[in-house]
């Protein structure tokens, strides 16, 4: 939900402001109204909080439209300074620590380029964790639902109630369901030849 906050410079400068999580990767949002901007939309990070800049005249409607948007932007060019295999294993166990008060350990996590069908998988026995490279480029927390997807199988095995209940800790889990879902869905869309020239 955003409060209104009036800003300091002028009268059409509206800023909203969404409460801060206990979760670390939800960043305070603070949106910037001006009437000197017509059409573009544009944010950044300022300290521990996102910076959204609209135009004053847009509805509430369309600045949580666009709120969404600029974060996602955002997070997919946080996340395309690739995470290396042991950069990986510590924000693993990191969510683990956060999320399943450290429970799920696993001995080893990492990228690997033959998973074209799946985000991510698990051998609990071994103790290992695959992500598909198709996740590098995605938002954090995609790239961070899928890591604790695969670490909840190290506690439970299959997709049972328990294991849902297990990725419930986690508040993005919906959204990055979404996400996935819609790149699944994009990529069945037929391809539109190119009318200038194919």
């Amino acid at each position: 939900m955003f409060e209104a906050r009036t800003g300091g410079t002028s009268a059409a400068a509206t800023r909203y402001r969404r409460g801060v999580s206990a979760d670390p990767s939800q960043r305070a949002v603070e949106v910037r109204r001006s009437a000197r901007r017509r059409r573009t939309v544009s944010a950044y990070r300022e300290g521990d909080r996102t910076v959204v800049l609209i135009p004053a005249r847009m509805s509430e409607a369309e600045e949580r439209r666009w709120v969404g948007v600029m974060l996602d932007k955002l997070a997919a060019q946080e996340s395309k300074r690739t995470l290396g295999d042991a950069e990986l294993t510590e924000r693993a166990e990191r969510l683990s620590e956060q999320y399943f008060t450290g429970r799920a350990r696993p001995r080893s996590v990492r990228w690997v380029t033959n998973q074209n069908t799946r985000w991510g998988s698990c051998t609990p026995a071994e103790g290992s964790i695959r992500l598909s490279h198709r996740l590098q480029g995605m938002p954090e927390y995609v790239v961070d639902y899928v890591l604790l997807h695969e670490l909840a199988h190290l506690l439970v095995p299959g997709h049972g109630p328990r294991f849902w209940e297990l990725l419930e800790a986690y508040p993005r889990t919906e959204r990055a369901r979404g996400y996935l879902e819609g790149v699944v869905a994009a990529e069945r869309l037929p391809k539109v030849p190119d009318p200038a020239g194919e």
